[in-house]
């Protein structure tokens, strides 16, 4: 599904002037979104909200600004910190159950809003949150930072160059002792850590998926309580298969955060080891192996959340419409709870049930008679993302 190259959100008045921004989560995601704001000459932070005041303050007194009155306000409403502060977005650092109500408060106060992935919890959420970005005019953006490397975007032009493709991989071993809520959760590797790769996927392939079947497992030494190691089959548009296997609790020889990818096609292979430049090998000609071609420069640009704010703004000041923009990005997380159910059902999953059934309960669960207008004009799920 591809974007349109303007969207028909609010853009700034003034696109020179300093993005004015309120950031809401002061935790430890919320202190490295404050010094990447802080960082951006483009950006100024005007306000950070969080329901623990106490915590927020520190946030801002430890980045050496002054909170409060003359300085950073802090408060725990996002409404009421933006408008004290003439606040022109927001940034959106709370914990995913949280996603759907501080962005719908944000969006209907007059406020666009990058929010960190998940953009909800649930496809049904997401939807609802499309649907809102429309009925209140302004854009609502996922920072989906893994697309954002100078070597991912060398590996989309290498890719782009095998012509017709046939498979696409991706290997992700990490061993982290997270402690805390993730050591906890069902689906920890799918649900928290695989919609990076997905997301990725769809990035590189240029294309959407159409099912997958998943299978979820715990190895014995696991100090996970629920399936922390993976393998997903997907099969994208154009009959291409993307396989995702992975696990969190694999010591030695670990990935890259980005995992291990490979990527055939008919005139070739391109791999990429998730942090260097990528590299690819085109089929024999005459019998004659072909070189292993590394590019020789790559673009410097701003990685990971900074390169999500960069994008943010500049959507905000040309009306650009940015890859991580609510309506295309509802298909990541649609590839994650159709992952999560294959597994559970041990079935090939569709991924158009998926978001059908998903938008059915969406338009059941609104409470807002605007937002549930908008959903309902769109007829389907499909038809409402395209």
């Amino acid at each position: 599904m591809s974007a349109p190259l303007n969207g028909d959100f609010a853009t700034l008045a003034d696109s020179a002037a300093p993005v004015r921004i309120v950031l809401v989560g002061a935790g430890g995601m919320g202190r490295a979104w404050l010094g990447t704001i802080l960082a951006n000459p483009a950006t100024e932070l005007v306000g950070v909200v969080d329901l623990d005041t106490a915590l927020a303050e520190t946030a801002v007194s430890d980045a050496g600004l002054q909170p409060g009155e003359g300085g950073v306000l802090v408060g725990t409403s996002v409404s009421e910190v933006a408008r004290a502060t003439g606040a022109d977005a927001v940034v959106n650092v709370t914990v995913p159950v949280a996603h759907h109500p501080v962005n719908t408060e944000a969006l209907f106060a007059g406020l666009p809003v990058l929010c960190e992935k998940p953009i909800a919890p649930t496809v049904a959420q997401a939807l609802s949150l499309a649907a809102t970005a429309e009925a209140s005019g302004q854009l609502l953006m996922t920072s989906q930072s893994r697309r954002y490397y100078a070597s991912i975007a060398a590996f989309r032009e290498q890719i782009a160059s095998l012509g017709r493709l046939g498979s696409a991989t991706t290997e992700f071993f990490k061993a982290p002792h997270f402690g805390g809520f993730r050591d906890e959760m069902p689906h920890v590797l799918l649900v928290d850590m695989a919609i990076h790769a997905f997301d990725a996927a769809r990035f590189l392939l240029g294309s959407d998926p159409v099912s997958v079947y998943c299978e979820e497992f715990n190895p014995p030494w696991s100090w996970y309580a629920a399936d922390a190691a993976a393998t997903a089959v997907f099969e994208f548009e154009g009959g291409v298969r993307y396989t995702y296997t992975g696990s969190w609790c694999a010591d030695g020889l670990e990935t890259s955060w980005n995992g291990m990818w490979r990527v055939n096609g008919e005139h070739g292979s391109a791999a990429w080891d998730g942090d260097t430049a990528p590299q690819r090998q085109l089929a024999p000609q005459n019998g004659v192996p072909a070189a292993i071609e590394t590019p020789t420069a790559m673009a410097t640009v701003p990685a990971e959340i900074a390169g999500s704010l960069v994008e943010f703004v500049g959507a905000l000041r040309d009306g650009r419409v940015p890859s991580g923009e609510v309506h295309a990005n509802v298909l990541s997380l649609a590839m994650v709870e159709a992952a999560v159910r294959s597994a559970e059902s041990g079935t090939r999953v569709a991924i158009a049930e998926v978001l059908e059934q998903a938008y059915a309960q969406a338009v059941s669960d609104e409470p807002r008679d605007d937002v549930r207008q908008a959903l309902v004009a769109w007829g389907a799920a499909a038809d409402g993302l395209t």
